[in-house]
């Protein structure tokens, strides 16, 4: 179902925009005028803390559409940001709204993607609830199926919210056991 939406969405006006690693794709504040389909690298949704450090609210890698809520919003709540270099497709937001509130098939496609989107909000909030670094490792691997790619630990330790150093020891301690 998710690719029937995708195709639905490429129809759509839209410009394809690349983005630089650490570069934003729009920023808490600014005007919504677009949504994001990812089509190469990854983007977050983040929210940055009064403290500097980052909350990870969605995870966007290739083939995810970044910051769909906002299509019911006049201005984006959070920031959207490459955490590598990124290819997207900026889709006009007066575009999708139409095709929403015209045709009852693309609405229903779009209310099956934002229930998925909530699970997986849901599934994320579960593991930030977690006590442990270890616990909060093990459910980010187990949900999927294996460990990120070498030199995307800090990454790892941003979304499960811990620091890269508590992170770094927690996998010390695995390595040590043979783990």
């Amino acid at each position: 179902m998710i690719t029937i939406l995708l195709r639905e969405l490429v129809s759509l006006p839209h410009v394809e925009r690349e983005f630089r690693n650490d570069q934003n794709l729009f920023c808490q504040g600014d005007p919504v005028t677009s949504i994001f389909l990812i089509r190469t690298g990854e983007a977050r949704l983040i929210r940055r803390r009064t403290d500097g450090g980052i909350v990870v609210l969605q995870r966007a890698p290739a083939g995810a559409v970044l910051a769909e809520a906002s299509l019911f919003a006049e201005i984006y709540h959070c920031d959207g940001l490459a955490v590598t270099d990124v290819s997207a497709l900026a889709i006009s937001r007066a575009a999708i709204r139409n095709r929403f509130e015209t045709g009852s098939a693309f609405a229903s496609l779009w209310a099956v993607h934002l229930g998925n989107e909530i699970r997986a909000t849901r599934l994320r909030s579960e593991i930030l609830a977690m006590k442990t670094v270890a616990e909060r490792l093990d459910a980010w691997v187990a949900q999927r199926d294996g460990a990120p790619e070498r030199g995307m630990w800090n990454l790892v330790a941003e979304e499960i919210g811990v620091s890269p150093e508590a992170l770094y020891r927690e996998l010390a301690r695995r390595r040590a056991r043979g783990k």
